[in-house]
This record gives C-alpha cells, sequence and structure tokens, in this order.
C-alpha cells in the first residue's frame, strides 16, 4: 500500500497523472527515511531540509504540512504494510501537481509516501568489507544551490549507476564542473588524512546530506579529529588514508579500494560505534 495526499492505495492500482509535474519536468523533491521499529530517524533534520527546500523551489507549502502531521501520514503508510516492529526505508515525495508546461499553471502540492522493509537495524560494517569506487567523469554536477538539493533531477546519478554496474564497481564518485570531487553516487563523500577529516562544501554542490550533518557534529566534538570543510580534488583521493561515503540508510560505507589504493577503516569504525550510540539513545 502506499500514500497519496494522506489516502492509502492499493501499489498496483495507483496511478500518477501523465502531466504530473515530477514525472514530466522533474518538479518534486524527495526525502529517503529510514524508520527503526515507528521511529523515523532524524526525522527534524528531515522535515526542516524539506520545508527549505521548498522553499527555494518556490512550492507553496500546504497549511496542514507540519511535522507531526507528516509523520503521522509516514507511520500509517507503515503500519498498513506490516512495518512497525521492524527497519523500514520510506520515501517521501512532494510534487507541484499536474499541468501546465515550464510554468505551472496553478499552486498546489501533492506528497507521496512509499515504504519497503530493510534487513538490517542497526547501522554495520562487516568485518570482511570490500567496497570499490572510482571516478565518473562523463558529466559533470553544476555548483550551486539547486545540487544541494534532493529534486527529481538525478539522471547524473543514473548514468553514473549504470557505469559502475558496467565496470564492476560498487559506487562512483562525482565531479563538479570544476573537476572537484564532491559525493558518490548515493551519498556524501569524507576523506581522512591523519587527524583531518575533510568534506567537501555545500557551494561545491553536495547534497546537503542528513548523516552528512551528524558525522559533522560526531567529529566537531571529538578532539582527536579536526574536521575541514573544503573542495577536494581527484589527486587528494590516493593520497588519503580513508574515504567513507555517508547517508541515512546504510550509515556509513568505508571506500576500500579506489584503483590501485587500498584504505584502513579506523576512523570509519569509530564513528559508526558513537552513530548507533546515539541512536540506542535517542
Amino acid at each position: 500500500m502506499l500514500n497519496v495526499n494522506g489516502t492509502l492505495v492499493n501499489s498496483a492500482t495507483g496511478q500518477l497523472a501523465i502531466d504530473n509535474r515530477g514525472y514530466a519536468f522533474g518538479d518534486a523533491l524527495f526525502e529517503t527515511l529510514k524508520v527503526l521499529d515507528s521511529k523515523i530517524l532524524f526525522w527534524e533534520d528531515h522535515y526542516f531540509r524539506l520545508m527549505a527546500s521548498m522553499r527555494i523551489l518556490r512550492m507553496e507549502i500546504p497549511m496542514n504540512f507540519t511535522m507531526e502531521y507528516l509523520e503521522q501520514e509516514i507511520l500509517k503508510t507503515i503500519e498498513v504494510n506490516g512495518l512497525s516492529q521492524q527497519a523500514a526505508r520510506v520515501k517521501l515525495t512532494v510534487d507541484r501537481g499536474e499541468g501546465g508546461k515550464y510554468m505551472p499553471l496553478k499552486q498546489v502540492v501533492n506528497f507521496s509516501i512509499v515504504a519497503e522493509a530493510l534487513d538490517t537495524q542497526l547501522y554495520a560494517i562487516p568485518d570482511d568489507f570490500k567496497y570499490t569506487v572510482d571516478l565518473y567523469k562523463d558529466y559533470f554536477v553544476a555548483p550551486g544551490l539547486l545540487s544541494t538539493l534532493k529534486t527529481n533531477n538525478k539522471i547524473i546519478n543514473v548514468l553514473g549507476s549504470i557505469f559502475a554496474d558496467e565496470n564492476r564497481l560498487d559506487n562512483c564518485l562525482l565531479l563538479n564542473t570544476n573537476k572537484q570531487v564532491i559525493e558518490a553516487l548515493n551519498g556524501n563523500l569524507f576523506l581522512v588524512k591523519g587527524q583531518t577529516v575533510k568534506t567537501p562544501p555545500l557551494e561545491d554542490g553536495c547534497l546537503k546530506g542528513i548523516m552528512r550533518k551528524q558525522l559533522i557534529e560526531f567529529i566537531n566534538k571529538d578532539d582527536s579529529l579536526e574536521l575541514e570543510e573544503a573542495s577536494i580534488s581527484p589527486f587528494e583521493l590516493q593520497q588519503a588514508d580513508e574515504l567513507f561515503i555517508t547517508n541515512v540508510i546504510t550509515g556509513l560505507q568505508p571506500v576500500t579500494n579506489y584503483r590501485k589504493k587500498i584504505y584502513e577503516q579506523k576512523v570509519a569504525r569509530a564513528l559508526l560505534i558513537k552513530l548507533n550510540a546515539k541512536l540506542r539513545l535517542s
């Protein structure tokens, strides 16, 4: 079952209008959420990112789009799908309704919620974990505010995923038009060199990730580490001690191999312990 504007409908019969603006023009935003035993992880951060993104895209925010209302609709969708007592992945999408060409005919906002089961509850890194990445250089991300949003315009991520699959890679790293490394296909990038943990700034065009925010807070509180938000050049990747990728579904994914470089996982595993400890206490 999926949730369309507060109404639960059968996923087999639910239909999207052909002139839906999210489908026709990518005029839509989405949040990918992890829900654990009916608790939405980092829900406040997700909600405020969604509201800020809607304002940037000049969407008219409905009066009922409160944090409590959307949380209720998400949990209602979780429950009807029998996922209340386990881990679930939820996608909340908002679009600008139907009609118009580039210019919308009216200021209407729709939402939809879909949910699916996840195999793992707390975040984990297997002992024998292997994760190989390379650069995706066919197309580049434009630095700037729009690139930091989770919109339906993700064709570079789609093409990069096909490239990764064709080349037996686990992921690819994206470059902006200035040839700076900004993120992975499905998450933010952190680079460790000595005691410094570096991540690209939002100005370079990386996603304003929810897990990125959590990790920045952990690193800033750790006296043994120093955070640096600065551009990363491809040359730095092979000089780094560690690379890891973050998103709310998998938590932290250490990169083990980039071309001929093999990385450590010490800092990533230490941060993962802190992340899981926070989840247990929340």
